[in-house]
Parts: C-alpha cells; sequence; structure tokens
C-alpha cells in the first residue's frame, strides 16, 4: 500500500491563485508568501508550467521556523492567444530541511516522494477597471461656429484665432466710442479740431478693423478646410 503525500506544512498567501493585473506590455509583478508555522525549517521549489513567461525571485531556498519568505512571480511582456494563458500554472514544492545541506540541487534529486508537499495554484489575469469600463462615444459634428471656435483643430492656429477675435471685439468697442464720442462734438461749438483729429482716428480703427476681419475669415477657413 503506498505511502499518501504529507499536507502542505507552509501557509502560502494567496492559497489557491496568482493574479496577474494589466495592461501586460509591461513586467507584471505578483507577491506569494511562504510562511512555516512549524518548528523544523522547510525547503521550498517553486514550479511553473510555463517558464519562459515567468521570472521567480527565489525560486528555491529555505523558509526558518516561524518566518515568511516573500517570493516575486513576475510575467513578462505578451501578446499571445488568451487560451495559452490559462494553461498557466504554478506548483509550489516543500520538505522538510535536513540538519546540513551541501548541495540543494541534489536534495531534491535524492529526496523521497513520500517526503514531498505540494500545493498547486492557477494563474487568474486581470485587466485594469478603466480598460474594462472604457465607452466610445462618437464625436458630435460641431452645429455652429461657436461650436467650431471651441475646439479648434489645431492647439496654435486656434490660440491665434482666439486672440483675432478678441482683437477685433476690442477694436469694435473702440469704433463705437469713438462714434459717440464724435458724435458728442460735434454739437459743440470750437471742436472741429478735436472733431477732425477723432475722426482721423476712427478711419484708421476702421481700417484695422477691416483688416483683421480679412485676416480672421482666412484664418477661420483654414481651419475648417
Amino acid at each position: 500500500m503506498s505511502r499518501s503525500k504529507q499536507p502542505q506544512v507552509l501557509k502560502i498567501d494567496p492559497p489557491q491563485e496568482i493574479k496577474f493585473k494589466g495592461p501586460f506590455k509591461d513586467v507584471v509583478t505578483s507577491t506569494l508568501q511562504l510562511t512555516n508555522p512549524s518548528e523544523k525549517r522547510v525547503c521550498f521549489k517553486v514550479k511553473t508550467t510555463a517558464p519562459r513567461r515567468y521570472c521567480v525571485r527565489p525560486n528555491s531556498g529555505f523558509v526558518e521556523s516561524q518566518a515568511t519568505v516573500n517570493i516575486s512571480v513576475m510575467l513578462q511582456p505578451f501578446d499571445s492567444d488568451p487560451n495559452e494563458l490559462l494553461k498557466h500554472k504554478f506548483m509550489v514544492q516543500t520538505m522538510f530541511a535536513p540538519d546540513a545541506v551541501d548541495d540543494m540541487e541534489a536534495l531534491w534529486k535524492e529526496a523521497s516522494p513520500a517526503d514531498l508537499m505540494d500545493s498547486k495554484l492557477k494563474c487568474v489575469f486581470e485587466q485594469p477597471e478603466e480598460l474594462v469600463d472604457i465607452i466610445i462615444e462618437t464625436p458630435q459634428t460641431p452645429t455652429s461656429t461657436s461650436d467650431v471656435m471651441g475646439t479648434p483643430q489645431g492647439g496654435e492656429s486656434g490660440s491665434e484665432l482666439q486672440s483675432i477675435m478678441e482683437e477685433c471685439k476690442r477694436l469694435q468697442s473702440e469704433n463705437a466710442k469713438l462714434k459717440q464720442v464724435n458724435e458728442q462734438l460735434k454739437g459743440q461749438p470750437g471742436s472741429s479740431g478735436d472733431g477732425q483729429d477723432l475722426l482721423s482716428q476712427q478711419k484708421r480703427m476702421i481700417i484695422i478693423f477691416l483688416l483683421v476681419a480679412f485676416v480672421t475669415g482666412i484664418t477661420l477657413g483654414y481651419i475648417l478646410s
């Protein structure tokens, strides 16, 4: 009658599965904790069904009595068939360590199957929440000039256009003020010289306003094209 294997002496956290949270374009690391609650030193070895996909540090060693060892399991970047990932599994194999160990590799080769304890863990791969919950929205087509102005296609062109529009508004305001002052001066005696100066200034402002409006039209047509 064959002797059954011993129950696992180490407390393994997590106990049943190793979780890896994406995105998986870079190395993703998960941690295993091996705790030895016994009064004896325990040696361990971490195995995987996909050794080319993972880097385990340390992948073997000792856990002293009442001590804990952290194992880093690093999943290498990948872009492969998801079905292949379902086959990935890990096994933590342990046994009580002898008083003196000269060759760890020889120790595992010569170990009796009845002395070995093992725990199997499956791999779970999770995508980040922002990728799972993402909603692709169709951009709305602007229905008015104000919509287009609010979302310029080019950052630099949009800034220039905004400056031009602000300058146009300022010139329009000043032009309105000059007209009002000119109308008031027309009704006052001895104000012909001042009126002429204001009239000349008003004409210059109108010319500038027309030039700015012309440039604005060209710029707006370039952005919307």
